[in-house]
């Protein structure tokens, strides 16, 4: 059997953009992040819905849906890639490290 949890989440529930990303993540936070890979770890999760690829068709049928979840790194409320996350942090790095 699969289960299935649906979201429900509007434009009032999405966080405010920060104007920089230290207004979010302190320094004495920051300094918590041994490496990228921790700061990434750390990082609050976004669930979004995509397409189903076909075998997942063929194998669960017409009405399945699949989900993927990752890191928001930039706390905007969207799902980030390994490259966004690198930057946030080498950003939050050259800020608190000087």
């Amino acid at each position: 059997m699969t289960y299935l949890t649906l979201l429900n989440t509007s434009a009032a529930d999405a966080p405010t953009k920060a104007k920089d990303i230290s207004d979010l993540i302190t320094k004495e936070k920051f300094s918590s992040y041994a490496n990228v890979a921790d700061f990434i770890d750390d990082s609050p999760r976004v669930t979004v819905i995509v397409q189903p690829e076909d075998n997942d068709i063929a194998e669960y049928g017409n009405s399945v849906m699949k989900s993927l979840t990752g890191s928001d790194c930039d706390r905007d409320g969207e799902m980030d890639d390994n490259a966004t996350c690198n930057r946030v942090y080498l950003k939050l790095w050259l800020k608190y490290t000087r």
